[in-house]
């Protein structure tokens, strides 16, 4: 291919080549600059006929006056541009509302100490990178000054429940740093030998922590590392300012605070109470206004026996509109046109343009195209909390959840009570929901510390059939956690059985089918680690 070469005079070159990965190709990325010069260059760059090389020359660096003296220390590289940056910045997203440049900066945040209900609350923004401390991989057992890691509300901590409190949550904590050596020995007991010791250690332990983790309270802390715009940042802040969780304002407290310190030119409307101000009434008193009338409906309780997967919501036609969706872009006819022409197919030639649609797929990661998103699934669903943080995390689709609390119940999984550690487990939650009954008229949101990631919660699930595709066969691998396998496996199922869509389930190959007791010992078989048939026991 020819691309034209821009001309630069080589006092121009010497300081491109300090800020781009090279001064003659079409292709290149800015470095050593501010995250508002690279974020204002771009804005700038829609609004001219300039290249970006050009732009930073002209227009950011000494306004044409090219410096070409030694490369400047870090310091001062860091303010290359910036006084250029904030004039943009405070008349394109302050006056004008042009939201587009808040979305070309991005910031790395580190949130720590995070309680899990606050977790999910700082990840329900679709459009950002977080990545969450894993209760899977990482032993709760620490203690860190002197106490074990829970999150404690002040108002709480200064009532008459203080105490209720304390001891409820440590007992939970308790109990779960004494199950976990119990139940890594029951497995050692019971689990096939096998040639590989450390492999069969490891898949040991990861078993040990995916069993006891329904133990630990949604109160336990971690720690989330985000990556996201300005943009992104803005509406977590208004959501956390917003929510019934003290945690939660107080964080938001926090995230302003930090941001401002790195990208302070993108967040003035936060504060200003026309626009940060009113943005987060407008979402406290809908929320509010919302739980009034949700308060005066005549409805039951909603009780369930166990965990439960229920299709509620789809298009009959939906595997007709993947294949009209399919041909679409491959045709030049209407739309209208082309789904008349797919109605009046045979089954035999709707099979066969289907399968030219899904392709022959080799891996999970080979999935076919957006057609497969004109068929959408809305589930209801009951399971451990646990299990929903885990399939919280794919953000593409509409998730909605309620309140949490031990309304729903809660199980003791089958491996603790065959290890005769049942007693220890039940004892533990049923003095947090006993503390739980009694924070609950006081302190409503903060009581739902006390409840455990064993216990159920009901939440909505509405996806596509292509997001569909990749989290049931993501989650039904056999290294996944066995409650999200269950849902996902059965979630598949319903597609094909219930809404009748078997072209659609079909297509999903890598769904996960075998009844792996034991998965991440059955995963470390799979990868020959272990010998063949270690993994049925």
């Amino acid at each position: 291919m020819q691309y034209v070469v821009e001309a630069f005079t080589p006092a121009e070159q010497t300081v491109l080549r300090r800020h781009v990965t090279n001064v003659d190709g079409p292709v290149f990325a800015l470095v050593g600059l501010p995250e508002t010069t690279r974020a204002a260059l771009f804005a700038r760059y829609s609004r001219s006929s300039k290249s970006l090389r050009r732009l930073l020359l002209d227009e950011f660096i000494g306004g044409g006056a090219v410096d070409a003296s030694p490369a400047p220390d870090a310091a001062g590289a860091a303010g290359v541009g910036e006084a250029r940056a904030r004039d943009l910045f405070g008349r394109v997203l302050a006056e004008y509302g042009d939201d587009s440049v808040a979305q070309l900066a991005g910031v790395h945040l580190a949130c720590e100490q995070a309680s899990q209900l606050l977790c999910k609350a700082i990840e329900w923004g679709r459009l950002a990178g977080y990545l969450e401390q894993s209760t899977r991989y990482i032993p709760y057992t620490d203690r860190r000054d002197g106490g074990y890691r829970y999150h404690r509300d002040p108002a709480v901590e200064s009532s008459g429940l203080a105490a209720t409190y304390t001891a409820a949550m440590d007992g939970l904590f308790d109990a779960y740093a004494a199950l976990l050596p119990e139940v890594r020995a029951h497995l050692d007991r019971t689990l096939p030998e096998a040639e590989d010791v450390a492999a069969r250690r490891r898949a040991i332990r990861a078993l040990s922590l995916d069993l006891c983790r329904g133990l630990l309270p949604a109160g336990t802390v971690s720690n989330v590392g985000v990556f996201a715009s300005p943009q992104a940042y803005e509406q977590m802040v208004l959501r956390l300012r917003a929510h019934p969780l003290p945690e939660a304002r107080s964080y938001a407290e926090l995230i302003a605070g930090e941001l401002r310190t790195v990208v302070p030119e993108f967040l003035t409307r936060l504060d200003r109470p026309d626009r940060g101000g009113v943005w987060a009434d407008y979402l406290r008193d809908t929320a509010a206004n919302l739980a009034r009338e949700a308060a005066l409906l005549p409805l039951g309780g909603g009780e369930v026996e166990g965990d439960e997967v229920r299709l509620l919501e789809w298009e009959e036609d939906g595997e007709e509109r993947v294949i009209a969706a399919s041909l679409f872009p491959h045709g030049d006819c209407s739309a209208v046109a082309l789904r008349n022409a797919v109605q009046q197919m045979t089954p035999e030639e709707r099979e066969r343009v289907f399968a030219a649609a899904v392709g022959e797929r080799r891996n999970r990661r080979h999935r076919p195209g957006r057609a497969f998103e004109h068929a959408t699934y809305t589930f209801e669903i009951v399971a451990d909390y646990g299990a929903f943080r885990d399939l919280q995390r794919h953000r593409m689709l509409t998730m909605q959840w309620q309140r949490l609390s031990p309304d729903l119940g809660y199980a003791v999984p089958a491996e603790v009570d065959a290890a005769g550690l049942g007693e220890t487990w039940r004892s533990a939650v049923a003095a947090a929901e006993g503390a739980h009954q009694r924070l609950r008229p006081q302190f409503p949101e903060q009581a739902g510390y006390l409840v455990t990631l064993g216990h159920r919660v009901r939440w909505l699930m509405r996806l596509n059939a292509r997001e569909a595709m990749h989290m049931i066969e993501l989650r039904t691998s056999p290294q996944g956690h066995p409650a999200y396998v269950r849902i996902c496996r059965e979630m598949h199922g319903q597609i094909r059985d219930v809404a009748g869509h078997r072209l659609i389930a079909a297509a999903m190959r890598f769904v996960g089918s075998e009844d792996v007791h034991l998965p991440r010992y059955a995963a470390e078989a799979a990868r020959g680690m272990l010998p063949p048939g270690a993994a049925a026991g």
